[in-house]
């Protein structure tokens, strides 16, 4: 049964969760635009650069699910205040370290905070508000709050780490994660439902080891090779994990995960649609600042405003599809979101063939403005599947879809530009480095954006050559994640369109 919560400050709520939410969103994409730089300073390859994304993304990923079960058993306020105590400690730990062993792990402990965080506000938002209109309405909000985020995020990126430095990214969470704390005392109510779920160490075991596996498989593909049997390995026994988690949740009496809602496919479609709606477009986020630094040349304030028509596109296209949505179904919605968001990547792959920015702004504003209309509904179409009274679990779902998704496709991105950036390098530089320098060396500092170490270790002539071929190299490789990118959001369009025409999904009440 549930606590009753307040009614006298649903408004409030709504501000400070979507506050909180906004915390996380700016963390994430703020520093995508400082990754080159991160690495020149720590001298890190992409496999580095990678983990700092991605130990973040792992831990994070890997407790939504256990996190929104606590958030309903022992409260979403009580939850929310541990996770910001926890991620402001990390960020002081992130903006301290000395080494990028160092930096992944804070971020590694930062991402524990984050799910803490994330799924106890997205909670408190779902329970304040009661009846469906009110609740999308909050969605509406909270999709716009992230968008003004989205948009800011890359350019404060960039106007830090050229200022102060990447390590202030970091840093500047103590102040807002602090006065978050404040307002959650103050106007957050307490809530829990005493009949969730009780807490499930094998079932979040076996799917924290499933993700570490499997983009541990990802990333050190690029240093070992894909016919490397570890990676073979690691990926098999990553897809035996994740197949354990769906027994083990299987015979639970009340799991953290109601596998019965897996039946419905209009829940399918849902969590398919923020699945593709993540791995195609919200990634983007932290994978276009990389080719603007290394395919364009620009500097990080550069690459932070080059982002902008991405960024505006996503602010602006929710309010549009707001208006729209009373005219047409969820299905039509986000079928429409995915079909602009898979347009946009492919011209944004076209468009790496000049070399112009011009051209591949115009393609970010269609990729972007996919992602507006897909950012609250992906969110919603989730929620509304599930019952007023399990909404921890519901936000648990479905923001482990959301990032999840983030990071196996940032680890396959980053595995499929290393390998045709190696090709690409091989062919332009066969012959003229030395014995000390192998082209695969030369390609992950490339790709991380540390050309500048590789260029003082080769003679005039030499150096040249490569500073030249290395940004073209880096957007033939880019142009082939592009690609990958917009089919598989085109393909999604497709499949989620006719899956979220079923009826709604009816959740049975579980036994204690």
């Amino acid at each position: 049964m549930s606590v009753p919560a307040s009614v006298t400050h649903p408004r409030q709520t709504l501000l400070v969760a979507s506050a909180a939410c906004s915390l996380i969103i700016l963390d994430t994409n703020i520093v995508a635009v400082s990754l080159p730089s991160i690495a020149r300073d720590l001298g890190a390859g992409l496999a580095d650069i990678e983990w700092v994304v991605s130990a973040y993304m792992l831990s994070f990923a890997s407790l939504l699910l256990p996190a929104g079960s606590l958030a309903d058993r022992f409260g979403r306020k009580r939850l929310l205040l541990g996770g910001l105590a926890l991620f402001i400690l990390a960020s002081l730990g992130c903006g301290l370290a000395p080494t990028s062993l160092m930096l992944d792990l804070a971020r590694a402990v930062k991402g524990v905070g984050a799910a803490m965080l994330l799924t106890s506000a997205l909670a408190c938002i779902g329970h304040a508000f009661h009846d469906d209109q009110q609740r999308a309405k909050a969605w509406a909000f909270w999709g716009a709050c992230m968008g003004v985020v989205i948009t800011l995020a890359p350019v404060t990126g960039g106007v830090i780490t050229a200022t102060v430095g990447w390590r202030w990214i970091f840093l500047l969470n103590l102040p807002i994660g602090l006065a978050l704390m404040w307002a959650v005392i103050r106007v957050i109510d307490e809530s829990a439902d005493s009949q969730a779920a009780r807490l499930d160490p094998w079932g979040s075991l076996t799917f924290s080891t499933s993700l570490v596996l499997l983009v541990w498989g990802l990333i050190e593909a690029n240093r070992i090779g894909w016919e490397n049997p570890s990676t073979l390995l690691r990926l098999a026994a990553g897809a035996a994990m994740l197949g354990g988690f769906v027994w083990v949740e299987k015979v639970q009496r009340r799991p953290m995960v109601d596998l019965q809602l897996f039946r419905h496919p209009r829940f399918i479609g849902a969590l398919l649609g923020m699945f593709a709606y993540a791995g195609t477009a919200q990634v983007m986020m932290t994978l276009l600042p990389f080719y603007l630094q290394n395919g364009l040349g620009f500097s990080t304030i550069a690459s932070g405003l080059g982002m902008l028509p991405f960024a505006l596109a996503m602010l602006v296209c929710p309010r549009i599809g707001a208006r729209l949505a009373p005219h047409y179904s969820p299905a039509t919605m986000t079928a429409i979101g995915l079909g602009l968001v898979g347009t946009g990547n492919l011209l944004c792959a076209w468009a790496t063939a000049s070399g112009r920015y011009e051209a591949f702004a115009l393609a970010m504003v269609v990729t972007g403005a996919g992602a507006g209309l897909l950012n609250g509904d992906s969110q919603k179409n989730i929620m509304m599947c599930i019952p007023r009274d399990r909404v921890g679990m519901g936000s648990g779902m479905s923001t482990t879809m959301r990032f999840s998704s983030i990071l196996l496709a940032f680890g396959a991105y980053g595995a499929l530009l290393s390998s045709q950036l190696h090709q690409a390098l091989t062919m332009a530089l066969q012959g003229l480095l030395p014995a000390s320098l192998p082209v695969a060396e030369v390609a992950t500092r490339v790709a991380a954006g540390d050309l500048p170490s590789v260029l003082a270790r080769l003679p005039a002539s030499v150096s040249a050559h490569v500073a030249e071929w290395a940004p073209l190299a880096f957007r033939s490789a880019f142009h082939s994640v592009l690609v990958a990118a917009g089919l598989a959001a085109l393909l999604s369009s497709v499949a989620v369109g006719l899956l979220l025409r079923k009826p709604l999904p009816i959740l049975r009440s579980q036994p204690t």
